[in-house]
């Protein structure tokens, strides 16, 4: 080859060379830290292992005989449902009263899940701090850059999460533009309403505290947006097959309900039939049995979803207009006490299931009363609980708030 096409050829590949490596290095400055385009993360499957039980010391056997004797008396008051109680990772009371289907005469079992209603929020929640601490969505970004029609400035992730976000409330505005009332309709279906119809906000966001179940439903249609999976699936594959929680799922009405979960009743035993709200999931629509709930309450010390410093986030009160022990926290209810402890809670109530989940985080010990027959004494259990365990109920007492 002549030399003076050897050179120019030459310097024609280095030109080439220094040109595409110029570009990438532009695009490198630009972008350092460049997004995850898709999501594609691998859950962590705990080993299946089963729930530990003690009931062998006399103390404990004492705290059993004193527990049968309260809930022998509830139950002929009309209690239909079941009951956990753990402490320090292991269960020492467990309790099953009355019917999963009454017309079928089936009685409450361990595998009997029933409607948690505003319990799945912390399910919810904790999806989306998931996301968050894998870098797949930011807390703090504005809704709308993840729903593009979402018809609200100013409204963030973690207003949804705190319940400071002053969106209405769907169940509220949603028969004003659609007379069918019985039919159920999904997240998306809700969200594309409100972009159309553009209900006005309750207040300024970020400016107040005002529980609000839209803002549930909002974050469980983000989570499917940014995994790209129906929030169902999501759940599934995500929370509740790692933690082995086998008889966990959200509901579809378009499916029904499986045989072994529980009928939601009235208190007069009539059947509470599905409405429109019963498509929209987030809010509610989870269905979950105690011991379930108790390996969900396990998982949080032993940091099989989130880490420390995202739990402690979540748990992290979050409004402070009033005066008080109540707070919220990112899908967390909560007792904050002047002496710095701390219960971390969430009740639910839908249709005719009262739900009560109760974590006491220092001393490992945990409440949980699903029932599914209409009841608003379970809410007051809990104290109750608390005070044959402990002997003494907090100064301030408990919160009945749904």
């Amino acid at each position: 080859m002549p030399r003076f096409i050897r050179d120019n050829f030459l310097t024609f590949f280095l030109s080439i060379v220094f040109i595409a490596c110029h570009s990438d290095n532009n695009k490198a400055q630009a972008h350092p830290n460049p997004a995850p385009t898709g999501f594609h993360d691998e859950p962590k499957k705990s080993p299946v292992a089963p729930l530990v039980y003690d009931t062998t010391e006399p103390q404990i056997k004492d705290i059993i005989g004193r527990l049968d004797d309260y809930y022998g008396t509830q139950s002929r008051a009309g209690f239909n449902g079941s009951v956990l109680v753990g402490y320090k990772g292991r269960v020492i009371y467990e309790r099953y009263y009355g019917y999963a289907n009454r017309e079928q005469n089936m009685p409450l079992q361990s595998n009997s899940a029933c409607q948690l209603a505003s319990i799945s929020k912390t399910f919810t929640g904790a999806a989306i701090l998931y996301l968050y601490e894998k870098k797949y969505l930011d807390i703090n970004a504005p809704v709308q850059n993840y729903i593009k029609d979402f018809p609200y400035q100013g409204v963030t992730l973690k207003m949804l999460l705190s319940h400071r976000s002053g969106v209405p409330d769907y169940t509220k505005w949603v028969p004003n533009y659609r007379r069918d009332s019985k039919t159920p309709i999904n997240n998306e279906e809700m969200l594309e309403m409100m972009a159309k119809y553009k209900p006005a906000l309750a207040f300024r966001p970020g400016s107040r505290f005002t529980y609000c179940n839209t803002n549930f439903a909002i974050l469980a249609r983000i989570i499917e947006i940014v995994s790209q999976m129906n929030y169902r699936a999501f759940m599934q594959k995500y929370i509740f097959e790692p933690l082995n929680m086998s008889n966990t799922f959200v509901y579809d009405p378009a499916k029904g309900l499986p045989i072994t979960a529980t009928i939601s009743y009235k208190a007069n035993w009539v059947r509470e039939p599905d409405m429109f709200a019963d498509g929209v999931y987030g809010d509610k629509g989870i269905y979950s049995t105690v011991e379930d709930m108790y390996r969900w309450d396990q998982s949080f010390y032993e940091n099989k979803l989130l880490s420390n410093q995202t739990i402690e986030m979540a748990y992290g009160p979050c409004s402070f207009e009033k005066p008080g022990i109540k707070n919220y926290g990112l899908g967390w209810r909560m007792l904050c006490y002047p002496d710095g402890g701390k219960i971390i809670y969430h009740n639910g109530w839908w249709h005719g299931n009262n739900t009560s989940f109760y974590r006491f985080i220092k001393d490992n010990f945990t409440i949980v009363v699903l029932g599914n027959k209409h009841n608003n004494n379970i809410y007051h259990q809990a104290p109750a609980i608390f005070s044959i365990i402990k002997g003494a109920t907090p100064a301030g007492g408990f919160d009945a708030d749904e």
